[in-house]
């Protein structure tokens, strides 16, 4: 479970206590018993299977995927996969790859409902790059939505993260957005429902050698 979810617990718990010592019942009480075994499970941290695979790249959320796209950005032509984080969702987010952090921004905004297209661009949100070993990038945006009015992002630019690692949350109903080379091979669609760190959103082709040294290399030895 995330730390957050002991500090809201806790203090429900402890406001239930007050209530009853006040009012001499357990009546009023329950709301904030209620409340505060919401936020326990609200909360919850479930270990995940990371996939081994070369070139994987991974959910960094647990959600719905509600827009597959191909953009242009300044780097080229990429792939944005958008998944919407429901109150009910496991809402610890979790590096998509393994490589190094190479640029995070922060940019403050609005709170609009985050299903809303518009939440992309006028929301909250924070931006991790990362490169990986092989070269490519990816990198994920989280986004706040109606309810989240905290994003939490841990690792520090430089930092080397391993695919599927624990880097943070939004609190509440959300929004990441990934982007991917646009020679990604995708593994998921539009509905289709993902588990962060375990689901497989695309797969990377592997780089070909030099045509001249593939030939030599097939040639049998004399």
């Amino acid at each position: 479970m995330v730390r957050d979810g002991y500090y809201y617990g806790i203090a429900l718990f402890l406001v239930a206590w007050l209530v009853h010592f006040l009012t001499g019942g357990w009546a009023w009480a329950v709301i904030p018993i209620l409340l505060a075994l919401f936020f326990l499970w609200f909360f919850r941290d479930p270990n995940r299977n990371i996939p081994l695979a070369e070139g994987v790249i991974v959910s960094p959320a647990d959600g719905k995927v509600t827009e597959v796209l191909r953009v242009t950005t300044p780097e080229g032509e990429s792939l944005r996969l958008s998944i919407f984080l429901s109150v009910f969702n496991v809402h610890v987010n979790r590096s998509p790859i393994t490589g190094t952090l190479c640029d995070l921004i922060y940019k403050k905004g609005l709170y609009l409902n985050a299903m809303n297209p518009a939440s992309a661009e006028k929301n909250e949100q924070n931006k991790a790059v990362l490169m990986s070993d092989a070269g490519y990038t990816v990198a994920f945006t989280q986004i706040a939505g109606l309810l989240a009015r905290r994003i939490v992002f841990r690792p520090r630019v430089g930092e080397r993260l391993e695919r599927g690692q624990r880097i943070g949350l939004i609190k509440f109903g959300s929004r990441v957005d990934v982007f991917m080379p646009g020679s990604a091979e995708l593994h998921v669609k539009k509905g289709d429902r993902v588990k962060g760190g375990a689901s497989i959103l695309a797969t990377m082709p592997k780089v070909s050698i030099l045509p001249e040294l593939e030939e030599a290399l097939a040639e049998p030895v004399a």
